[in-house]
């Protein structure tokens, strides 16, 4: 894998490539989830290397990715943008996008609002944009802004919490997403920084306020009813239930077809060989049809 980085109009994004040169061959665009970065995919990027283009992206405020503006909070709309900024500076025949968790509700909003820019979609653990009923909006507000308050008087009163080791770092992303050292181990090398012997995340703090604002569910099955594209769903045995089930989003997809693999939110960890599998499947269909 070797580094990369796009130059946004307002900060600099990182990223890991790898792969085969030709460009006649699909890109596959790699989308991580909240507070994982792009080494997220490394344990995918040997096996599928072989067969195409491959780029995985460090999103604002992960990784290596500069972060934004003190006042902005990351609100998901902007994740689309940086998208596109991405997007336009590519040159492929096809691409397709690989999105984990968030990285997979950005994909698929992405797909929603511009098709034309996509051949082919793999949404791991995630469907579409989160939604919630009109009636939660004043809460959502209020809740929002006061997780602001309380992240700005934190800042103001404590210090930046430092872990004494990188295994410290790695045992404690082992508990909160139930795999091995060795699975998470290249996620958790990419996203801390050593500091006079201290080991601290990389990730923007900002990023565990509360969003001041959710879709409605008419919102989200707006975007997924525009996709154009055939469309892959990897789901793990033990993640999220709800997308166990025959969840909505799965009826406002033209075409979509889901899969089950072993492992938990982040299977692509647990069972990558599987997950190579399915991808590899999948994209040689796309392929057919560009």
């Amino acid at each position: 894998m070797k580094e990369m980085a796009f130059q946004l109009a307002e900060r600099q994004l990182a990223g890991l490539s790898a792969g085969v040169s030709e460009d006649e061959k699909p890109l596959l665009l790699f989308l991580h989830g909240w507070q994982d970065n792009a080494a997220s995919f490394s344990a995918l990027f040997p096996q599928l290397g072989h067969h195409y283009r491959l780029m995985a992206l460090d999103w604002p405020g992960h990784g290596h990715s500069e972060r934004r503006d003190g006042d902005n909070y990351y609100h998901f709309a902007d994740y689309l943008d940086d998208l596109h900024q991405v997007i336009n500076q590519l040159e492929c025949r096809s691409l397709v996008l690989v999105g984990h968790s968030l990285g997979a509700l950005v994909a698929s909003a992405y797909c929603g609002a511009f098709p034309e820019k996509v051949a082919g979609l793999v949404l791991i653990e995630g469907l579409g944009p989160l939604y919630e009923a009109p009636e939660n909006a004043i809460q959502r507000l209020r809740d929002g802004i006061l997780s602001r308050q309380r992240f700005r008087t934190k800042q103001q009163q404590k210090p930046r919490r430092a872990m004494r080791s990188l295994e410290q770092a790695i045992a404690l992303r082992c508990n909160i997403n139930h795999v091995t050292p060795e699975q998470i181990r290249p996620l958790v090398e990419r996203g801390v920084v050593e500091i006079d012997g201290a080991w601290y995340w990389r990730h923007d703090e900002r990023l565990r306020c509360d969003s001041l604002y959710r879709m409605t569910k008419a919102h989200s099955e707006a975007y997924l009813r525009e996709i154009s594209c055939p469309v892959l769903s990897i789901v793990g045995e033990q993640g999220f239930p709800r997308l166990q089930q025959r969840a909505p989003e799965l009826e406002w997809i033209p075409d979509i077809q889901q899969v089950t693999v072993s492992g938990g939110h982040h299977c692509h960890l647990e069972s990558p060989l599987t997950v190579c599998e399915q991808i590899m499947l999948y994209v040689s269909k796309i392929e057919s049809l560009v």
